[in-house]
């Protein structure tokens, strides 16, 4: 059992402090039947946590227990045989408890790791910079549904959270080293300050172009004009950073005058969501999340994806048309960095939001002013220069990976399908 001299407090000489680890198969009533036992001899609980994996529970109970500890942990070790469940008692000194009392306010960070699946070497590599950053793992829990063996497809998606200890020399250099690590283990690791704010986000703000769809409208456009590759080239150098975003839309749009307005329909009956995204506002809008599309291409297409998704604010470019053809001109003001981030901070303080409840997603350089402004910036699949610059980013998995650097778990997500199923333990 226990060693009374070594578990002593100084002020309370009668006063006992043990862990109680449980395991084994898991059923109905086991933390209930232990805590009314332990309830009968006046016992305290200082700590609790459980886990629960493939059916087999993992159960720490952290107690004080007043004078002579043998009596209530022989109960517990009869109860414990009673329910098949291994045991086991061990004592801590009260040097030990004010030293973990004591982390109490300590710097805490979640990091959250997504794959498509994860793998033993995923793991050992992103805890290997934890340990070289001087930091501690308190806790790991999947938000990622149960994804069965046999689903090779490559729209599975694999996520869990940790919860870290600690105080890093260098958050910014321990960020950088997982983003290097992600880059080279073709996962995601993103890590943030567990703050007030992190599982309090109120509105998500959405580039348009490269993000909610899978292609560039104004590429689309110019295909059908016959200036498909002089468009395409101007597009990707604004979107890299190497152009003014303002002058390059201009020049673009200028190589469109004379396209039939039926031809923007007939881009916009066919835009490719970008995958994960009729998941995303599914669960966004259920929980009650506002969202926006602040981009730099063109209301037209905006307000489809408005009425296909259920966005509440679009703000995007105007192409003038007259005749039934455009003349090669956009209205103003055009939607380029600066505007999209003053947006951003208009419909937050419209709905009373917090900056810091805001998350903004993107992928091109236009997009780095809204990401650096709101609580959670996020580089979703982005051109390099945006995946450096930008806190937090997505390469490997589907819009809906969004949610999980939310901390919302799959199980809150309002659909049946299995990759957003229950994710119960």
């Amino acid at each position: 059992m226990t060693d009374n001299s070594s578990n002593t407090d100084s002020a309370n000489p009668m006063i006992q402090i043990v862990l109680i680890s449980i395991s084994g198969e898991d059923k109905p009533g086991i933390t209930a039947a232990m805590t009314t036992l332990l309830g009968e001899f006046d016992v305290d609980i200082l700590d609790v946590g459980q886990a629960v994996i493939h059916n087999y529970l993992s159960l720490g109970i952290l107690v004080s227990i007043p004078g002579t500890s043998d009596s209530v942990l022989k109960e517990v070790l009869f109860l414990a045989h009673e329910l098949d469940l291994n045991i086991k008692f061990t004592p801590v000194d009260m040097e030990s408890y004010d030293k973990w009392v004591g982390l109490q306010g300590r710097e805490r960070l979640i990091m959250t790791l997504l794959a498509r699946k994860i793998r033993a070497s995923h793991l050992a590599a992103v805890s290997q910079v934890v340990i070289e950053n001087d930091l501690n793992i308190d806790n790991i829990v999947r938000l990622s549904g149960r994804v069965p063996l046999e689903d090779d497809g490559d729209e599975t998606r694999a996520c869990v959270e940790f919860s870290l200890r600690g105080e890093s020399a260098n958050i910014a250099q321990f960020r950088q080293q997982m983003v290097r690590l992600g880059g080279e283990m073709d996962i995601d690791v993103a890590v943030q300050e567990d703050n007030q704010f992190r599982r309090h986000r109120r509105l998500v703000a959405f580039d348009m172009d490269s993000t909610l769809i899978s292609t560039e409208v104004i590429d689309e456009l110019a295909l059908l004009a016959g200036v498909g590759e002089e468009v395409a080239a101007v597009t990707e150098r604004a979107m890299q950073g190497e152009l003014d975003f303002k002058a390059s839309l201009k020049q673009r749009v200028a190589l469109l005058e004379g396209l039939s307005e039926s031809k923007l329909e007939d881009v916009a009956s066919r835009l490719p969501l970008m995958e994960g995204a009729e998941r995303l506002f599914r669960t966004l809008n259920h929980l009650g999340y506002k969202t926006a599309i602040l981009s730099g291409g063109f209301t037209y297409f905006g307000q489809i994806l408005q009425q296909k998704l259920g966005v509440d604010y679009v703000y995007a470019n105007e192409l003038e048309i007259k005749g039934g053809a455009l003349t090669g001109r956009v209205a103003e003001p055009i939607v380029d960095a600066q505007r999209k981030a003053d947006l951003l901070k208009e419909i937050a303080g419209r709905e009373g939001i917090s900056l810091e409840q805001c998350v903004a997603v993107g992928d091109g350089a236009n997009d780095l002013a809204m990401l650096s402004v709101a609580g959670l910036g996020v580089a979703f699949h982005a051109k390099p220069l945006v995946k450096e610059s930008a806190e937090q980013s997505i390469s490997t998995l589907g819009l809906d990976g969004i949610l999980y650097l939310m901390g919302i778990p799959d199980r809150h997500s309002p659909t049946t399908d299995y990759r957003s199923s229950d994710a119960k333990s």
